[in-house]
């Protein structure tokens, strides 16, 4: 008695390709077969781009939002004797000290915030000045270590530091000057009189975001306290974490170390949201590019449906020739199976590749039309993010092999319930 051949054994597989190969005339799918793989690479290379993509976004928007801005910011509520608002905080020493105690702060800084007017070159345009430090200035990493910069920080106590969107919009570069012109000023018998001051340009900077480099301008602190009038005080603490994620496991150790009228504002509370929302939006394109990869695979249903009919004769004689239905099944499903493998490896290939060269190709597109096909005033970064992760690109390819092996079964299994009788009774 001889043995059964085991599962997907050697003459399966030859069969499965000989299939494939066949012209359409021999009875074979190998027009709908490319255009069954062509689709899925596509549609697999395009689930990928764009998931890197919003990947990215989402990843440069987080370092742009935790290497320039505040983890904490920690403000007072109150009023004076008078019983007018009073946010100063005039102890600010002691509070940045018991704050930065607090196991998991790298820092903590007070800081003099307020909007103004720049001008320069007869140009003006509306800044946010904050006060720091130049050697809290120092700890903000993307504004020490930004993707652009002019000057150096070491002369920031004798000048101001500028984003490079300012000094593109008012003309200006490293030694040159600008008039701030804040409408909070000087207490004369007229009235409240604008406080105008020049300014030399001591450090230029570009962290790569655009809200951040079209409006910030930093000033020494004690300038800004004489500038805005808070010579009692500061605005506020900035408070840089170890770990930000962890933000809301030292809430409770942080608000007792600012105090009875301490409040804080995490930058999830600052930027949660917006970061959540892109998160969702990458998922709902996935669902929604899973339709484009599924609509590709089923081209493998109408290919394999003609392959069965156009193969009836050669089913029934290789039934009768003693193969079981299990094995015409696999023969079936290996040919519509290795489209879909073949389709997903070419599309992680080029999706990976696009997604790689992804600034390359923006440069090249902008070349051809001649503009500019990223805008930074809308999207804030100033280049094309894209972020591959091996998770990701793990689950396209899942998800594409998956739809395809589950699409092979059905024609598959309809060859394999073929009557070997019905299929050989005209011929």
């Amino acid at each position: 008695m001889s043995a059964t051949p085991a599962p997907f054994a050697a003459f399966e597989w030859l069969i499965a390709w000989r299939y494939l190969r066949a012209r359409r005339k021999e009875g074979g799918i190998s027009v709908i077969a490319w255009y069954a793989l062509i689709g899925v690479m596509l549609g697999v290379a395009t689930l990928i781009v764009v998931q890197a993509v919003m990947i990215g976004f989402r990843e440069e928007f987080a370092e742009r939002i935790l290497g320039a801005n505040a983890h904490v910011t920690v403000y007072q509520t109150g009023f004076d004797a008078e019983g007018r608002p009073d946010r100063l905080i005039v102890d600010y020493d002691a509070m940045v000290a018991r704050l930065a105690a607090v196991p998991g702060v790298t820092s903590a800084a007070p800081l003099i915030r307020g909007q103004v007017m720049a001008s320069a070159n007869g140009r003006a345009a509306g800044v946010e000045v904050i006060g720091i430090r130049p050697e809290d200035l120092a700890k903000i990493p993307l504004v020490a270590n930004p993707e652009t910069f002019a000057g150096t920080l070491a002369d920031f106590p004798g000048g101001i530091a500028i984003g490079v969107g300012v000094a593109r919009e008012l003309g200006v570069g490293v030694g040159d000057a600008i008039t701030l012109i804040s409408p909070d000023g000087m207490d004369t018998p007229f009235g409240t009189q604008p406080r105008i001051s020049d300014y030399t340009i001591a450090y230029i900077f570009g962290v790569g975001r655009y809200d951040i480099d079209r409006t910030r301008v930093y000033m020494p602190f004690d300038e800004a306290r004489s500038y805005f009038n808070r010579e009692g005080g500061a605005d506020e603490i900035e408070v840089m974490l170890s770990n930000p994620d962890r933000v809301e496991d030292l809430r409770p150790a942080l608000t007792e170390a600012a105090g009875p009228r301490g409040q804080l504002w995490t930058w999830r509370e600052a930027s949660g949201a917006f970061l959540s929302a892109l998160d969702v939006e990458r998922r709902v394109m996935f669902i929604i590019l899973s339709l484009v990869v599924l609509i590709a695979a089923l081209n493998i249903i109408s290919g394999l449906v003609m392959l069965v009919k156009n193969k009836g004769r050669d089913i029934g004689i290789l039934r009768t020739m003693g193969l079981t239905r299990g094995a015409i099944m696999r023969i079936f499903f290996l040919c519509g199976s290795l489209i879909g493998v073949v389709g997903t490896l070419l599309g992680v290939i080029l999706g990976c590749l696009f997604a790689f060269f992804i600034q390359d190709i923006q440069a090249v597109v902008e070349w051809i039309s001649g503009g500019s096909v990223w805008n930074p005033e809308i999207r804030y970064l100033t280049e094309i993010p894209a972020r591959l992760r091996p998770g990701d690109v793990a689950a396209v390819a899942g998800m594409a092999l998956l739809l395809s092996f589950v699409i092979t079964l059905i024609p598959a299994r309809n060859a394999a319930r073929l009557d070997p009788v019905e299929a050989l009774r005209y011929e």
